[in-house]
């Protein structure tokens, strides 16, 4: 890592993750296999920045489930985005490995190795609204298509949304700055009784 941390990839250890790597990893990892409109490509940490809106918006979680939308895609840092067709193909090889390491960033930013299945679930939605949109302003989909992808989305939640895809260093910026609010966040929920470390 640039860092200088060593990390494992099938062995990952919590002390080996940094937020800095990250953060620059996920803003050089294009989205859509860098099949997007624009001079930029449409990065993992854009995406991610978008996730954690949307799943904000929804309203009413803590900071730190807002900190797991943030991170949901954070192997990828290291593994890469694949779509998911190339996925299903890979097979559970795939999947084991991103649990492991989803598993270790969790633990390094005081969230549970594994996150809540209602947690899970409501980042899971915000990440199909956030690339139903992606799909239809970005990546060439017609709405028809999309809806039939990913599921048409409470129009609430997408209006007003405009993606535009950044220099990678702007979105290696906003989320390191949206992950240190965040974080921030968190601490103060702890401090005020709000929600006990690590749960």
């Amino acid at each position: 890592m640039l860092s200088g941390r060593r990390l494992d990839l099938l062995d990952p250890t919590p002390m080996d993750v940094e937020i800095e790597d990250i953060a620059h990893g996920l803003a050089f990892v294009a989205r859509w296999n860098g099949q997007t409109i624009g001079d930029w490509p449409y990065s993992v940490a854009e995406h991610s920045l978008l996730v954690e809106a949307l799943f904000a918006r929804a309203g009413g979680q803590p900071a730190k489930w807002r900190l797991a939308a943030l991170l949901h895609d954070a192997p990828e840092y290291v593994i890469g985005d694949m779509i998911s067709p190339v996925k299903a193909a890979v097979g559970p090889e795939y999947s084991a490995l991103d649990a492991r390491l989803s598993a270790a960033i969790h633990i390094r930013f005081g969230l549970p190795a594994l996150l809540p299945a209602p947690v899970k679930r409501a980042i899971k939605r915000a990440d199909k609204v956030s690339a139903w949109a992606e799909a239809t302003q970005i990546a060439g989909f017609t709405p028809a298509e999309a809806d039939r992808f990913f599921g048409r989305p409470d129009p609430a939640m997408v209006d007003g949304l405009r993606i535009a895809p950044r220099p990678p260093v702007e979105v290696r910026a906003a989320f390191t700055a949206r992950y240190r609010v965040l974080i921030a966040d968190v601490d103060a929920e702890i401090s005020a009784g709000r929600v006990a470390p690590g749960r």
